[in-house]
């Protein structure tokens, strides 16, 4: 075992074992519209050439009757390979270590000496440990012959086959015939188990021999590559390069395992953000791990559905968080989520006056004022002329407490739209001036330059939100310990969630729910936004959409907890969108693994789900525009 991972070292550098876990075998490579071009392009670590002698040239075909004299073994691998590993100063590729490895497939016996004079031309290349490796296939070198070639030539191995010590030194790696083992297997669903067993049987005994392994004639599809990679197939044959070169690049980018992470040096970031957020540094990869599942909270139901008065409403909105975000975030956590213990459940469409997908402006335009919006309008009319009133003017009106909380920047565009009124999201200054008469109890967030940086309109703003009442902090937990009007601004706030402060914004939930009980004894409305699930989703970032789905849902634990308490509170869980389009390709649930792609990095006009628990929760069931939701809000604390 230990000879195999010294091998694996060998052929998988870290760099790019931690993009791409296995090599890409371009099987048959001579049949791609652009020979080698194509395979080297999609970084296909392994490149397989046909090959005959004739009329003392080695020629690249499937077929003897295929064959000409333009496509030489030459001129269509050995020199293109040579020529770009000399331009990139003894490296395949610019940027990355890796080895590329030039299997040639002997159609007959004759062709060899051939081949061993070719490749001995080029020693720079083809004799180096930083150089091509040469791997030649067929069945037509017997194993005790292997000696009798220079050693910069390895062998295609076979399981079929016994080797001496000195012989399986010179074996590349070992290959199989897929369907001597499943005959079935379509490369949809599971492999029976009858098929399943023999197959892990082969590979386990090419581990054995120390070696990487590689089927030939394997189904393809993202089934069937998630397989086989998931059995411990090294090398993973393929006739759709850039289809499988797709699927596995960015790798950790794409998964997410309860207790391990396939490790992705640096950071993953988007500059498509709008301007509140655009200062965002990123997701670092190497924190996008957590060692254990996350606790969940099981409600009481105890007046759940209940038709009595509601004194708070905590509204919480997951940022871009569709349906696929909350199920992915559950298969990770051994399919459990606070949210998905709710009975009521709804679907809430959120298409814009103007487009037929929405942003967080119009989305929650319409889910604080329950108008219907404009893309990049935050709760106004078109030319910005008319304010539409939010739900946090709603409750004040009726004497109670008001909040609004936010992971991303606090004049972004869901947590403004609770207090702030323009027809362009970005205008970060115009909407941040309405601080300085707004009624809002709470406003907290990230952004502490929007009260110590100067401005271009020249107000000072930390004078003016204290002539306004507020008091001012920098500590988002400690909310509770200060009476009255509050803007909190920590930017400790705007950092992606780790292990570490998972359950920050949990926390600040259950501060701010403590503050405004004690603000108000009338009751209170609080809006809390989980808003980096959306940052994920621009950054096609899918293990930081699991953390800020579950640092989420806990915060959505705080709310169901207090709900419990006093019965006498309603809560609401939506998303303003959802972004990325996330689909859930794959994953174990013995080992939370989910493997999951984003379609795009923007908006998507998919429905999102609508949750509520509490007096009156079962309002929220069905299928309805989001502008909906709080007007059903409005209507029934009335009751």
């Amino acid at each position: 075992m230990k000879k195999y991972l010294l091998c694996l070292a060998v052929l998988l550098p870290f760099s790019l074992a931690a993009q791409q876990p296995v090599i890409l075998h371009s099987h048959n490579d001579y049949d791609r519209t652009v020979p080698f071009w194509e395979a080297y392009s999609q970084h296909c670590r392994s490149i397989e050439a046909d090959v005959f002698l004739q009329d003392g040239e080695i020629l690249v075909a499937h077929n003897r009757k295929d064959l000409n004299t333009d496509r030489s073994l030459k001129a269509l691998y050995v020199e293109p390979i040579v020529r770009t590993f000399r331009e990139n100063d003894g490296r395949m590729w610019k940027n990355s270590p890796d080895r590329l490895i030039l299997m040639i497939d002997l159609k007959a016996a004759d062709a060899m000496p051939g081949v061993v004079s070719l490749i001995g031309e080029y020693p720079d290349v083809f004799d180096s440990p930083e150089g091509v490796q040469v791997v030649v296939s067929g069945d037509v070198i017997a194993p005790e012959e292997f000696a009798n070639y220079p050693s910069y030539i390895f062998f295609d191995g076979r399981l079929t086959d016994s080797y001496t010590p000195e012989q399986l030194a010179r074996v590349g790696m070992i290959s199989a015939d897929f369907r001597d083992y499943a005959r079935k297997w379509n490369g949809k669903g599971r492999m029976i188990d009858a098929e399943l067993e023999p197959v892990k049987a082969a590979i386990a005994q090419a581990h054995e021999m120390g070696k990487p392994f590689r089927f030939w004639s394997t189904p393809e599809g993202t089934t069937s590559y998630f397989t086989l990679w998931k059995l411990g197939v090294d090398i993973i044959n393929t006739d759709k390069p850039a289809v499988a070169s797709l699927f596995f690049s960015d790798w950790g980018n794409k998964n997410f395992i309860m207790g391990r992470h396939e490790v992705q040096a640096g950071v993953t970031g988007t500059k498509k953000l709008d301007a509140a957020t655009r200062d965002f540094s990123g997701f670092q990869n190497e924190k996008l791990q957590l060692t254990r599942n996350v606790p969940t909270y099981t409600p009481t139901y105890r007046n759940d559905g209940a038709k009595k008065k509601i004194k708070n409403v905590i509204f919480m909105i997951g940022d871009g968080m569709g349906l696929n975000q909350i199920v992915a975030g559950a298969y990770a956590n051994n399919r459990d989520l606070s949210m998905l213990k709710l009975k009521s459940i709804g679907i809430q469409f959120y298409n814009p006056l103007d487009d037929f997908i929405g942003d967080s402006a119009s989305g929650g335009s319409a889910l604080a004022t329950g108008e219907m919006s404009w893309t990049r309008h935050i709760s106004s009319n078109k030319d910005g002329s008319v304010e539409y009133s939010p739900l946090t003017d709603y409750f004040k009106a009726m004497g109670k407490a008001t909040g609004v909380v936010s992971l991303g920047d606090i004049a972004d565009a869901t947590p403004a739209v609770f207090y702030g009124h323009t027809s362009e999201r970005d205008s970060t200054d115009r909407i941040t001036r309405y601080w300085l008469t707004s009624d809002v109890d709470l406003i907290c967030g990230p952004g502490t330059s929007y009260l110590e940086r100067p401005r271009q309109d020249g107000i000072d703003m930390l004078s003016g939100i204290k002539a306004n009442g507020y008091s001012y902090t920098k500590d988002a937990t400690a909310v509770d310990g200060v009476k009255g009007k509050l803007i909190c601004l920590d930017d400790r706030m705007g950092a992606y969630a780790t292990e570490e402060t998972l359950g920050f914004l949990a926390d600040i939930t259950r501060s701010s729910i403590e503050k405004l009980s004690k603000d108000s004894k009338k009751g209170f409305f609080l809006m809390v936004e989980g808003a980096k699930i959306d940052y994920a989703g621009h950054s096609d970032c899918f293990p930081a959409s699991v953390i800020e789905q579950l640092g989420f849902d806990l915060a959505v634990a705080e709310a169901l907890k207090f709900a419990d308490s006093n019965g006498e509170t309603l809560v609401v869980v939506t998303a303003d969108h959802e972004t990325g389009g996330l689909t859930i390709l794959d994953g174990d649930l013995e080992t939370g693994h989910v493997l999951a792609v984003y379609n795009s990095d923007d908006h998507t006009p998919t429905v999102v789900p609508v949750f509520a628990y509490g007096p009156w929760s079962r309002e929220f069931t069905g299928t309805y525009m989001n502008i909906e939701i709080p007007r059903t809000i409005k209507r029934l604390v009335k009751k």
